[in-house]
Order: structure tokens, then sequence, then C-alpha cells
């Protein structure tokens, strides 16, 4: 959704972003081309692994020290960034969720495609892996996170499957579940199974990387990191993120820290969406602050 967070963020030559999920880069490199000059963009992101190489390819594009720089820091860290900056944001911007370079490597875990450990972890270096919570937590904890965080109407047969004794891998846990559901559930088709084993890695990935805590203290703190007149941008991929960002702008709005907010959701093209499936469940909030 690049054209679409261009056109509601409305970068200026001299503006302060932040790109809080700074990812491949994608987003930062279009918005510092158009905060020129005078601009400066910092790109938090918590991955120990590509969050170099990000910064690496930005820096190969021509972009140096004085007009970018990477911080790895949880999105929630931004007013403690920002203090330390001693700045103001005009800009702030937040695709969450996965990178796509997360997701394509089998070793981290993500992506049930491959064949790798069931880790999930953005940092890898903190945390427990999705195998070791799966352990840990009892069935009902698990059937609970399942439908917080991504609405399986399966949750509690899942959880049930999830619970098996060896699952530790990405590959014998999208079999677990698609064979487990089949077995339960035989009047399921195979698109409704393929879609409870997508929610499941959904909702296991949010859980270890404690995602929507994480987005609740970023929107409380928002308001204060923005200038007046200042624009936020947010991309969300699923209901659980979609309803936070819309409750905390409106009731922005209604307190007077946001003077304007979308209306409506804005979501991918149809054309954005067959080049590129991932961007199907996009959803695109904006808000100025007051």
């Amino acid at each position: 959704m690049l054209d679409e967070l261009i056109r509601h963020a409305r970068p200026r030559a001299g503006d302060v972003v932040v790109d809080c999920t700074l990812g491949g880069g994608g987003h930062a490199l279009a918005l510092l081309e158009r905060i020129a000059p005078g601009g400066r963009l910092i790109g938090l992101d918590e991955d120990p692994i590509e969050l170099p190489r990000t910064a690496a390819r930005i820096r190969d594009a021509g972009f140096g020290p004085t007009v970018f720089e990477a911080r790895r820091a949880n999105f929630n860290q931004l007013p403690q960034v920002l203090r330390a900056e001693r700045l103001d944001a005009d800009i702030v911007i937040a695709d969450l969720g996965i990178s796509a370079m997360q997701a394509d490597a089998a070793g981290r875990g993500f992506n049930y495609k491959g064949v790798g450990p069931l880790d999930m972890r953005m940092n890898p270096e903190a945390g427990e892996p999705a195998s070791a919570l799966i352990a840990r937590v009892s069935e009902a904890d698990l059937a609970g996170m399942l439908d917080d965080h991504a609405d399986e109407p399966h949750a509690t047969i899942v959880a049930r499957l999830l619970k098996q004794p060896g699952l530790t891998t990405t590959h014998a846990t999208e079999r677990a579940v698609r064979t487990g559901l089949a077995r339960a559930k035989p009047a399921l088709s195979k698109a409704e199974i393929k879609a409870s084993v997508r929610r499941t890695f959904q909702a296991l990935r949010i859980a270890v990387n404690d995602e929507l805590a994480a987005l609740d203290e970023l929107l409380e703190a928002l308001p204060g990191c923005l200038r007046a007149g200042g624009r936020a941008v947010f991309i969300t991929f699923h209901s659980g993120e979609d309803r936070r960002v819309k409750k905390a702008f409106q009731a922005g709005k209604r307190g007077g820290v946001y003077r304007d907010i979308a209306r409506a959701v804005v979501q991918s093209s149809k054309q954005e969406t067959r080049a590129n499936r991932r961007a199907a469940p996009a959803k695109l909030r904006w808000a100025v602050r007051a």
C-alpha cells in the first residue's frame, strides 16, 4: 500500500519521519525521497538479522546518517527514541505484522510453507519460541489466544491439536492442524482448513511477540510523539490490530487529540492485490494531530 501510505502521510521537504516498522525499507526509501532536502527519517525495528541489512541497503541508495538513522527498538519504544533525539515527529508510520524477508526465511519459523523450527520471534535473541510457548501454556489458554489473536472459529479443536507432543517444526505443526481438523470436521473444505492453519500461525506469532500489548502502548503514546498537524498512518493485517487502531483514533478525535481521522478504512487496490496476495487483508487508517 505504498501509494496509499504516501497519499495519506503527505510527506514534505524538511519533515521528521519515524518508520516504526522499518522491515525491508520500501516505505522508508519512498519517504526519504520526498522529505529531501532537510528531512530526516528514523527507522525502528527489533529484528537484529534484517535491520542491518536494510540499513545498509538504504545507505547504498545514498541516504547518509544526517538524513537516515536505523534504531534497533520495538515500536512501543517510540517515545524514548524521540526523547533521546529531542524531536517530535511530523509523520509516524507503522506497517504491522511481519516483513516479507521474515516470512520467507524458513529458519525464522514464521511460514509453514517451508521446513524450519517453530520459533516466530521477531527478536530471536529474546523471549521464547512458539514451540516453548505451546508447551508451557494450557490448552484453554491456547484456545483463548487463537480466538483473541486470529478469530479462529475452531480454536478449541486447534488448541487440542497443538498440545500434541513433538510439535517443534513448522512443517509438523501445519500437518497436525491440517490433518487433525480434517478428521474432526470432515465437512470443512480444504480452503477453510488452510485458513485455519494460517490463522493458527498468525495467532502464535502475535502471542510470541506480545504484539497487541506493544501496539496498545504505541497508540497510547502516539499523540505525544506528533507535532501539531503531524500525521500518523497505520497499516494492519487482521481484525485485532485494526480494532485497536480504529478505536484509538476515534477516541482521540472525540477527545480533541486528533483534529481529523480516516472516516473509512483504506484497503489495497485490486491491482496490488492481484500482484501480491499478501496485500489482500491490509487495511490503512490515518489520523492528524490537533
